[in-house]
């Protein structure tokens, strides 16, 4: 298979996987090429207008989102994360990102998309295997979260059970 063939196979699959991430790994061997070769792929085919998004679990097409979409501020310390998003995922709300201000490079937007406990518990679990640092851990805490909610009732809920645990920035 060309080249070309590939990376129109590939965006037939991402659409046809009703929005689960698809990793670059197993994409890999459904080709019988490289990860590097997939990530290549990928990246020409956003160059050509493609919206396909980099999650911790794999590659998504981008998804229009429905309901209520609302960014929170929050604070709170490294050992915090997980209640802070299993009170997010535990009302039905999807978590799309978060978002810290860099003193040198403005905007930093990490992709999340994490919908349940598992989806979580896996973030943070590769979080501590890789030893690797929270964004948050950038700016004190201090972090917003872009959430995607069936209904403005359950960002109210959200927003009083995060205040209640002292997670909310104010």
């Amino acid at each position: 298979m060309n080249a070309e063939t590939r990376r129109e196979e590939l965006k037939k699959i991402l659409l046809q996987s009703s929005g689960a991430p698809i990793s670059a790994t197993a994409l890999a061997s459904k080709f019988s090429v490289s990860r590097q070769v997939i990530v290549g792929d990928i990246a020409l085919l956003r160059a050509g207008g493609e919206e396909i998004e980099a999650t911790p679990r794999g590659y998504v097409m981008k998804r229009k989102p429905s309901g209520v979409v609302t960014a929170l501020a929050c604070v709170h310390n490294a050992a915090d994360t997980e209640a802070e998003l299993n009170i997010m995922v535990d009302n039905g709300c999807r978590v799309i990102d978060v978002i810290v201000e860099h003193q040198v490079y403005g905007q930093l937007t990490g992709q999340l998309d994490l919908s349940s406990r598992y989806d979580v518990s896996r973030f943070i679990k590769s979080t501590e295997e890789g030893g690797v640092q929270l964004l948050s851990s950038l700016t004190g805490g201090v972090h917003l979260h872009t959430l995607q909610c069936p209904d403005v009732e359950t960002v109210e809920r959200v927003k009083a059970a995060l205040e209640s645990a002292g997670f909310l920035y104010k």
